[in-house]
């Protein structure tokens, strides 16, 4: 297949696009600068010029594509409302052009967007909670029903030994303040997985997935805080502290309201409906082999 990729230069993109090649699709990749184009190019990828705020771009991509992965998302967390909105407007944009056709379209979402207090979030659960990136599914839910072939890939914490999703910005937390924190007794857990079985699992949808199907990116079921805030403050050479739920907002900024949630999520259908088996390094191993006083 060609798949039109938007993110196609981003931290899973720049994974996803190898994997998707070596398989033998051909990718075309959104990117609006010159170094994206040379990074495409390099990787063997198509170039399409254009930004998630250019709607028409979208809708040429996918148009000239037989499938379509958006991963592309402004993580400007001061702006998240509008970027929730924006969001919206990218995935109805791409799903106009799909719309009455069988071209696969998996959009990205994360698995907070169903959490259930006091369980595993599993694929079956619907998005219903306040937590981030609620929107795009409800958008997703739009686009389906209006006769796009939709799927939905829900994100946990994805990784590698330079970047850890919303833990990126703990470490910046802990080296500005000099201190390594969680919230309470810090066994609350967040999901993880490795980017590079995050690619394969976006490849796997695309060539196997289902209609309507929610897939949940997700190795590690829950890593806990405390074992997190143990890590960083290991490889800042910080110490440890205890915040409580009071206190948390206050030292964390915008991510006071997710430090202390425990949102632990399964896999166990993704991995049965798509043949998905992990092998990555888990969240903790690559907190350790993280260069932390490197710029």
């Amino acid at each position: 297949m060609r798949v039109f990729v938007t993110g196609a230069t981003g931290f899973i993109g720049t994974a996803l696009v190898p994997e998707l090649i070596a398989a033998g699709h051909g990718v075309l990749g959104l990117t609006r600068s010159d170094a994206g184009a040379a990074a495409l190019a390099a990787a063997g990828a198509e170039i399409h010029r254009g930004s998630i705020e250019d709607l028409d771009s979208l809708k040429s991509g996918a148009a000239a594509a037989d499938a379509v992965i958006h991963l592309a998302f402004n993580h400007d967390f001061s702006r998240w409302a509008e970027n929730s909105e924006a969001d919206r407007r990218v995935i109805e944009a791409i799903g106009s052009v799909l719309a009455g056709s069988d071209r696969p379209f998996i959009v990205s979402s994360g698995t907070a967007a169903a959490h259930t207090p006091g369980r595993l979030t599993t694929e079956d659960d619907k998005a219903n909670s306040p937590i981030p990136r609620v929107a795009s599914e409800h958008a997703a839910d739009a686009a389906a029903a209006r006769g796009a072939r939709v799927m939905v890939m829900r994100l946990a914490q994805i990784h590698d030994p330079a970047k850890q999703g919303l833990i990126t910005p703990l470490v910046a937390i802990a080296r500005e303040k000099g201190v390594s924190a969680y919230v309470g007794d810090g066994s609350n857990r967040w999901p993880a997985a490795h980017v590079s079985d995050v690619a394969r699992l976006y490849r796997l949808a695309l060539e196997k997935g289902v209609a309507g199907a929610r897939y949940n990116a997700v190795a590690e079921e829950g890593v806990p805080m405390r074992a997190i805030a143990e890590a960083i403050g290991r490889g800042l050479k910080v110490p440890l502290v205890s915040k409580t739920p009071e206190e948390a907002e206050a030292h964390f900024g915008w991510l006071g309201q997710l430090a202390g949630f425990d949102i632990p999520a399964s896999s166990a259908l993704t991995r049965e409906r798509l043949g998905w088996h992990p092998t990555g390094p888990g969240l903790i191993s690559d907190l350790e082999r993280m260069r932390y006083f490197e710029a």
